[in-house]
């Protein structure tokens, strides 16, 4: 653009625009900034016209709609960062700032024009199927210049970003000049290549000036003031910014931060890209997805120079591990506050354990050894030692700083020192539960896990805990959506997955993988609206994170990390096999399991079962397959009632919608004609009816939809549903509708807060049928404190047989009680177990067959593994109940299902150790039968199929091996015939 040109066009202008001014701007200021205001002549003009005021006033505002803002100011340090704290929570879809290259005209200062768009676009607004019509000379033109510039572009990817481009902001598109749209193009493919996050930096001359440039790219960015935290980096490392063009889009999944600044050091310091200023640089700019602004560790440490951001993040990550450590046993003693003012209030000790933390992981640290060993003892002692005369809260402290000090020193390897990085991960030897001590362990179950993994990341926090080598089990993710929320399921967090992780390990004893569990805490507590696209940004951003994190130490080569940046103590590989639970999306899924393959896991797209190429449990319904089997099963022997002729009454939790509960309606009620389903609960609302739930808008909205969507027009005499979602806030009073069905017809009313949550919560316990299936709902629902509510004032339980389709939903203080009260309850362990048995065949699948062998074959592959399921669960259902008889109906149902896991999971735990140390066995004659026995009768009796089982890992042949034994020698035998083989072989060898 020629601004003089322009200015002499005005003619308004033409005798008040100072002509020295517009050729000042036209020498000084880049040539992109031009491009960059081509659609704001006006603004330009008054710039021209006005920069001279300048001299007296900090900034001059030359553009403010509604939607742009365009001001000039001052170049002076921290400038851009102050604006945007000025300009607050405004979502910013695109920023330009431009300095000139010269002091203004007769003052001591440079020029600075900033712009701002607030026009974002959000993913539902992004129809990717929708036609465009980019103009072809401007492909063509870009297609060009990446050729250019980019030459390893693969120019196949151009036509998608580029609509993407389009669709966010079409004019922007038309106004840039060819080479920024192509950097545009390639930094947006690059971030995406890299799993959402990428930086680079390179020197680059523009008008014949070296400079500089800065490419930040980041999927899915941290929702608030990220650009200010961006900037915040730049400024706190004394490094300026000459000019940036700033874009934030969404690729119609999540939003993306696309970025190009062009730096100097204020200080003079090098700035090329193997400098040790870029390399901090690069550091900070990707621990902002760790950090959040919100933190006191940034905003009184950080912002103020006292510690860097990767330190910051680091003591965060501290914090998180020993409040969720200590909270569960004593959350009076060690709230997160209580845990926060530990460090916090003292950085001097948080300081030690970063020091201490980074002398045992820096992976470039000479002698890292003996620095390591200096520290500890001087860390341990001051731990020890610490006393500031409070002894209430010293002893707190200490404890904190003994549960850090068991992080640092027990953590095997971590990803902290991998630079680009969206979370952190330490995978810790579990012995140091042992060191704990029984005060912070009582309330655990007694077995050690095989390793113990910690995840903290921006928004959240969460532990993997696996009970054998190869182990699998499903990754939940709790969305708190208060603060209230938050804490309590922190607290709780690590006894959660712990004992969810020790059920899973019950559970697996029919196939080759231990038990294991992750789970992660999200705060949700800031976002104003439950479940939406925020929301949903949170939860992807959290777990795709993670997922990196998790690949970050667990990708090996050989046996040890891949990664040179992480040190490894432990060094094996680890396959763990991660099945989707709670809030896990079907995209996301997905998602994880391509980045798997991408990034060289050992087990490939094996790490997520339920995908494309798997089984996915709720269109086969597969876990709830085992709940039917059992409460059948169950029914029959000790209620006389067959479920497929007799009448009889259902109680559940868990909703339509819901994988188990969903696909345990739509079995009975295809099965089950004379059922009569009394109550449901789900997370949307409660439905009774005591004649028995309409079976035909059962089935509308079975798999279909959450139970608010349930027509109260269907409702009978005396049935009611209480709406979770439906509230209703007037002022400070909050109310929850509830629709009744009385004599005359449908009658709404409003309970305010504390009648509902005594109502909907009562009814589980209240509400009276022949069969509960707890499909869904928190864990530990009926516990210690509260299962004397399940009784009626005569001492009879609500409902005599309790199937467990949901984890850990009746804690085991519970179910004891119970069963002494005379309740039948068939444990999770044992009722749900065929979820994890289906996943486990969906690896096997994976190692076995192609993705096109798979889909070919695959409806006669989900056919063999039903029937498997089906098999699997008879035998434990038989066997639980024959132990009963044969105990003289002593033994609790729930012990005996205790013993059976535990016979089956120490042969298991013999056998592997005995086919481990004697690999050549697996194939030999009768072992390889064994294997062919486990296996779905697609494989066993395909012969192509078939020849490949000899290519299975070593690990997972001895695993099959002994799963496959372990169960038969429980399932099948007679423990007193079996004894009295054992005597007679022993004498024969012996006499």
């Amino acid at each position: 653009m020629n601004l003089p040109a322009v200015i002499r066009r005005s003619a308004k202008a033409r005798h008040e625009v100072s002509a020295q001014n517009a050729d000042w701007l036209q020498q000084h200021m880049s040539p992109y900034f031009f491009h960059a205001m081509a659609d704001e002549e006006d603004a330009l003009v008054l710039l021209a016209r006005e920069m001279g005021r300048l001299r007296d006033n900090r900034s001059l505002i030359l553009t403010d709609r509604e939607k742009r803002l365009v001001m000039a100011c001052v170049n002076q340090p921290g400038s851009l960062y102050e604006t945007l704290r000025r300009i607050g929570e405004q979502e910013i879809s695109y920023a330009m700032f431009s300095h000139s290259n010269a002091p203004m005209p007769g003052m001591a200062h440079e020029l600075e024009v900033q712009r701002f768009e607030f026009d974002r676009r959000h993913s539902h607004e992004i129809d990717l199927h929708q036609e465009v019509e980019i103009p072809p000379a401007l492909t063509r033109r870009l297609r060009a210049e990446l050729r250019r510039t980019f030459p390893g572009f693969d120019l196949k990817k151009l036509d998608h970003l580029l609509k993407i481009l389009w669709l966010n902001d079409e004019n922007l598109i038309r106004i840039s000049p060819p080479s920024r749209l192509a950097w545009l193009i390639w930094l947006f493919e690059r971030g995406n290549a890299s799993g959402g996050l990428f930086l680079d930096i390179c020197e680059v001359v523009r008008d014949g000036r070296p400079e500089t440039r800065v490419l930040f790219a980041v999927g899915n960015p941290p929702q608030d003031e990220f650009l200010l935290q961006v900037l915040e980096v730049f400024n706190r490392l004394d490094v300026g910014i000459r000019r940036a063009y700033c874009q934030t889009i969404s690729n119609g999944i999540h939003p993306y931060f696309l970025g190009a600044f062009f730096v100097i050091s204020r200080q003079g310091a090098p700035l090329s890209p193997d400098s040790d200023l870029a390399a901090r640089l690069t550091r900070e700019l990707c621990t902002t997805q760790i950090i959040a602004t919100s933190s006191p560790a940034y905003r009184d440490y950080v912002t103020e120079g006292q510690m860097s951001g990767e330190d910051a993040a680091l003591v965060n990550a501290f914090i998180a591990f020993c409040h969720t450590s200590l909270a569960h046993s004593q959350p009076d003693r060690f709230g997160l506050e209580d845990v926060e003012k530990a460090f916090y209030d003292h950085p001097e000790m948080a300081q030690r354990f970063i020091g201490l933390f980074r002398a045992r992981f820096d992976p470039d640290l000479a002698g890292r050894e003996a620095v390591y060993n200096n520290l500890l003892a001087e860390t341990q002692a001051a731990a020890q030692e610490y006393n500031t005369g409070h002894r209430w809260l010293d002893d707190i402290r200490r404890a904190v700083y003994r549960c850090c000090l068991l992080l640092v020193t027990h953590t095997l390897k971590t990803n902290f020192f991998v630079v680009a990085k969206q979370a952190l991960a330490f995978r810790l030897d579990p012995t140091y539960l042992r060191e704990m001590g029984h005060e912070f362990t009582a309330d655990l179950p007694e077995a050690l896990p095989f390793r113990v993994t910690f995840f903290f990341s921006r928004y959240g926090a969460g532990y993997h805990v696996g009970f054998s080598d190869i182990a699998r089990g499903g990754w939940r993710t709790v969305i708190a959506r208060s603060a209230d929320d938050y804490i309590t399921a922190a607290n709780t967090l690590f006894r959660e997955v712990y004992v969810l992780a020790n059920t899973q390990h019950f559970k697996n004893k029919d196939i080759y993988e231990g038990g294991s569990k992750m789970t992660l805490v999200l705060d949700a507590s800031d976002l104003e609206q439950a479940g939406g696209e925020a929301e949903n940004s949170r939860l992807y951003k959290l777990q795709y994170g993670i997922a990196n994190a998790f690949l970050d130490i667990f990708v090996t080569e050989q046996g040890r990390a891949r990664d040179p940046r992480v040190v490894d103590y432990y060094g094996d590989d680890e396959p763990i096999e991660i099945g989707p639970d709670e809030n896990m999306h079907d995209g996301m899924i997905e998602a994880i399991a391509s980045l798997s393959r991408k990034r060289g896991y050992i087990l490939g797209i094996g790490i997520m079962s339920s995908k494309r190429v798997g089984i996915n449990h709720k269109e086969y319904g597969v876990t709830s397959t085992g709940v039917v089997k059992f409460a059948e099963i169950t029914m029959a022997e000790t209620a006389g009632i067959d479920i497929h002729k007799d009448s009889f009454s259902l109680k559940m939790t868990g909703g339509p919608n819901g994988d188990v509960a969903g696909n345990a309606l739509r079995i009975m009620l295809e099965r089950c004609p004379l059922m009569q389903v009394r109550l449901i609960l789900d997370g949307t609302a409660a439905l009774y009816d005591p004649s028995g739930i309409d079976r035909g808008e059962l089935q509308r909205i079975v798999l279909a939809h959450d139970l608010d969507a349930f027509s109260p027009d269907a409702l009978g005499e005396g049935g009611f549903i209480i709406y979770r979602t439906g509230r209703r806030v007037e002022g400070l009073k909050e109310t929850h509708r509830k629709v009744v069905r009385g004599a005359d017809g449908l009658v709404e009313e409003w309970l305010e807060v504390d009648d509902f949550y005594r109502e909907y919560n009562s009814l589980v316990f209240t509400v009276k049928a022949d069969l509960f299936i707890p499909a869904g709902g928190r864990p530990e629902t009926i516990d210690g404190q509260n299962w004397r509510s399940y009784l009626d004032d005569k001492g009879t339980p609500s409902a005599p047989v309790v199937v467990e389709g949901a984890n850990s939903f009746i804690t085991p203080e519970a179910r004891t009680q119970l069963q002494k009260s005379g309740v039948v309850i068939m444990r999770d362990a044992a009722a749900n177990k065929c979820g994890v048995i289906s996943s486990s065949y969906e690896i096997i699948a994976n190692l076995l067959l192609s993705e096109q062998e798979f889909l070919e074959h695959k409806e006669e592959y989900v056919k063999d593994v039903l029937a498997i399921l089906e098999k699997r669960t008879e035998d434990e259902a038989r066997l639980i109940l024959r132990r009963r008889r044969e105990s003289g109906d002593s033994l609790p149902y729930t012990e005996i299902s205790d013993t059976i896991s535990i016979n089956i999971n120490s042969f298991y735990t013999r056998l592997f150790e005995f086919f481990s140390a004697r690999p050549e066995l697996c194939l030999q004659h009768p072992f390889r039968q064994a294997i062919f026995n486990h296996l779905p009768r697609l494989l066993r009796e395909t012969p192509a199929f078939r020849k490949r089982v000899r290519n299975l890992p070593r690990k997972y042949l001895c695993a099959i091996l002994a799963a496959e034994i372990g169960s038969s020698l429980v399932y099948t035998g007679n423990r007193d015939t079996d004894f009295e083989d054992m005597v007679r072989r022993h004498l024969a060898r012996t006499l």
